[in-house]
């Protein structure tokens, strides 16, 4: 059995890091070309202003509950915070006209909890309002889900 030569190895990585350098290379243009071509795309930057749903109010077959997190920034004394908020027009804005709040709480050591009932086509609007106004004092999670309790109702009833 022949082992290679010293020259042998280090001309085959050699050989091997030019391979992983073109590759790399070309990756990161195919990466800058993309994020070009999101940059230039209109889609690819901030949403543009909601166009209110004529105000639509949810219905059994259309409306969803929407539960946010708006969780603070603790790293800055709340009067600051309000301050803001007032600045971005947040108190203003949230919730839009026509949304339902369900609950609004204070989650100590998290920040606020709201929950509003609201038909799906108005989900974007909610979220822009968020987007302009919250963000910088919060940081916000949204968690959509849709009301069960007839449902879970009406099956421990029929359990019974």
């Amino acid at each position: 059995m022949v082992l290679p030569s010293r020259w042998d190895i280090q001309n085959k990585e050699t050989a091997m890091g030019r391979v992983i350098g073109a590759m790399m290379a070309r990756s990161l243009i195919a990466a800058a070309a993309l994020a070009a071509a999101l940059a230039f795309n209109s889609a690819a930057g901030a949403q543009t202003p909601a166009e209110p749903a004529e105000n639509a109010a949810p219905t059994a077959d259309n409306a969803v509950l929407l539960t946010v997190f708006l969780k603070h920034d603790q790293s800055r004394p709340l009067n600051e915070l309000n301050a803001q908020l007032e600045k971005q027009g947040y108190y203003k804005a949230f919730p839009p006209p026509g949304v339902e709040v369900v609950s609004w709480y204070i989650m100590m050591g998290i920040g606020q909890v709201v929950t509003l009932r609201l038909p799906a086509s108005r989900l974007r609007e909610v979220n822009r309002a968020l987007e302009n106004t919250a963000w910088g004092s919060y940081r916000t999670e949204f968690y959509p889900t849709y009301d069960y309790k007839a449902v879970g109702i009406g099956q421990h009833d029929k359990a019974q």
